[in-house]
């Protein structure tokens, strides 16, 4: 399983597999901190083109056109996809973190929760750089993660944890300046905060 593509079609086919019941465990979900933590370093007044960056059934999507804004969602699996584009009106894109074709300097924001820690080490500066290329000067990436420093299979889900040192210099050498974080759940000891939060803003290449 050394192959980065085996991690990403694995991992993948455990969502489509278990589809329905990931949407019934997280639809009800209160990411209000993050979203809110997004939207408030983007552009006030008019609607945002946002990358909902492994949407997943399209929870986000929704609360993101609720607002007035032009969301996007993508994500590697064919059945989140199909859900979410049911359940949210918006497009999306069945594209794996891997082999992402995104237009150039299209969108003011990139929202990706819970989604970025299933890229393997090896991928995740040329997927920044990707979404780097994707955002708008001066645009904004969120991302959301478990926190750790391992890497491997959790069951049938690849994943890599990193702390905020080694998160924030991915973030960088892939042209980003970190503008904030945070650790999630909110007001827990840091102890029970197993998610790590990062703001951060495109800025050079």
């Amino acid at each position: 399983m050394s192959d980065p593509n085996d991690k990403e079609t694995l991992t993948i086919r455990h969502y489509d597999d278990h589809a329905e019941a990931f949407w019934a465990g997280t639809k009800d979900h209160d990411v209000s901190q993050n979203i809110e933590a997004f939207l408030t370093a983007l552009p006030k007044g008019k609607p945002l083109n946002i990358l909902d960056f492994g949407c997943g059934p399209g929870r986000d999507l929704q609360h993101f056109k609720s607002l007035g804004h032009h969301p996007i969602g993508l994500d590697g699996s064919k059945t989140f996809c199909k859900m979410a584009t049911k359940f949210s009106g918006c497009p999306t894109l069945n594209q794996t973190f891997t082999t992402l074709n995104l237009p150039t300097e299209y969108f003011d924001g990139v929202f990706a929760n819970a989604s970025m820690f299933h890229v393997p080490s090896t991928h995740l500066l040329a997927v920044l750089k990707t979404l780097h290329h994707c955002l708008r000067p001066n645009g904004v990436l969120f991302t959301s993660n478990p926190r750790g420093n391992a890497e491997g299979w959790q069951g049938q889900r690849y994943g890599h944890y990193q702390e905020i040192e080694e998160s924030k210099a991915f973030i960088e050498q892939a042209g980003f300046e970190l503008l904030s974080h945070y650790y999630r759940p909110k007001g827990k000891p840091i102890e029970q905060q197993p998610w790590l939060a990062m703001l951060s803003r495109r800025v050079s290449l």
